[in-house]
């Protein structure tokens, strides 16, 4: 049962960490003004499959498969977004659209970057050495080529190392600032319970104000992170805040 109207009691643990990710695209929320492709955090494949270090090495092969690609987030925190890479590709097109759309100058470099850096470079970040060995595949890969990848918000430059680039999901912005604001949200709707619990059916329907995403969504994340843990009661399953 794929569709995205069972409820999370009911598909909270699997035992295949591929299935776990193609479940929770199918439920990655119906966004309005934000077009993205579905991503689903690291975290919450480890609220989905017990053995983390089999998620681990399942996530490894994906990438080694091409089937997925690994991003850090820019949230500040340690967070990591799967994307499909038929999902991944399909953003990118669209990124891709805009900016030469605005521009055509050095356009060649996206079928450069499409075609030698993404599938060598698997890890979530490259050093500007190795971008443009890879990129001069293509032809005289110069900085403009590099800063129209950056525009186009394919990667980000590091602010510690600025030789080093992340990759990046692009037009994701406005998801992060939502992530980070819902997390909030939904730690300080428990918090403010007399025990810091609440059922997670009744959490579930809960609107947010401050994301565009959805509480299942959320929850996936802190039960994944550990801020949050479920407790199995009479009446249901318990989401509580993690006190150590």
């Amino acid at each position: 049962n794929l569709d995205g109207h069972t409820s999370l009691e009911d598909n909270l643990i699997f035992s295949d960490t591929l299935i776990a990710l193609q479940l929770m695209r199918t439920q990655f929320p119906k966004l309005e003004k934000v077009v993205t492709q579905p991503f689903i955090l690291q975290s919450q494949l480890y609220s989905s499959v017990k053995d983390r270090t089999q998620v681990d090495r399942d996530l490894e092969s994906l990438k080694k498969d091409r089937v997925l690609r690994v991003f850090k987030l820019n949230t500040g925190q340690d967070d990591h977004a799967i994307m499909f890479m038929d999902d991944y590709l399909k953003q990118m097109e669209s990124a891709v659209r805009r900016s030469k759309g605005k521009n055509q100058d050095c356009s060649e470099v996206f079928e450069w970057f499409e075609k030698y850096v993404l599938p060598s470079k698997l890890d979530v970040s490259i050093d500007h050495l190795e971008l443009c060995s890879l990129l001069s595949h293509g032809g005289d890969a110069r900085d403009k080529h590099i800063t129209l990848l950056m525009n186009a918000g394919l990667l980000t430059r590091q602010l510690i190392d600025p030789n080093m680039y992340w990759f990046s999901i692009p037009s994701i912005g406005p998801i992060l600032k939502g992530l980070t604001q819902g997390r909030k949200e939904v730690l300080s709707l428990l918090n403010r319970r007399k025990y810091k619990e609440m059922l997670l059916s009744s959490l579930e329907k809960t609107r947010l104000r401050l994301s565009p995403l959805d509480v299942r969504f959320h929850l996936r994340d802190l039960i994944g992170s550990g801020q949050i843990k479920t407790v199995q009661t009479a009446t249901g399953l318990l989401a509580r805040v993690s006190t150590d």
